[in-house]
């Protein structure tokens, strides 16, 4: 995985903090699936991705419009309730308003 490629602020981050359970079956699979499905909804601008014992993974979204969206996407809502009773002892999820970015 890449630093994402954003365009000129504004546009949102969704910030996705979790602790993995003990049982990951089926983690690895479903995780690809819904990068793969993000990658095609209206409004998605990138991802970044990072897991030791804390995971964090980060999507820009052109609006807040487009986060709602994918959050309400069928697909996304069963990956979310498998997440919640088996993959993850703990998570939060935060939207912010990316006003300003810096690159090197």
């Amino acid at each position: 995985m890449t630093i994402a490629e954003t365009p000129t602020p504004p546009y949102y981050a969704v910030i996705f903090t979790s602790i993995q359970s003990a049982d990951t079956h089926g983690y690895r699979e479903m995780a690809e699936q819904m990068v793969a499905l993000a990658e095609q909804q209206p409004g998605f601008l990138g991802m970044e991705s990072a897991r030791l014992d804390v995971g964090i993974t980060v999507s820009y979204w052109q609006d807040l419009e487009s986060i709602k969206q994918w959050k309400n996407h069928a697909e996304h809502i069963t990956a979310q309730a498998v997440g919640k009773s088996r993959w993850y002892d703990h998570y939060t999820t935060r939207i912010a308003l990316v006003e300003r970015d810096y690159a090197k």
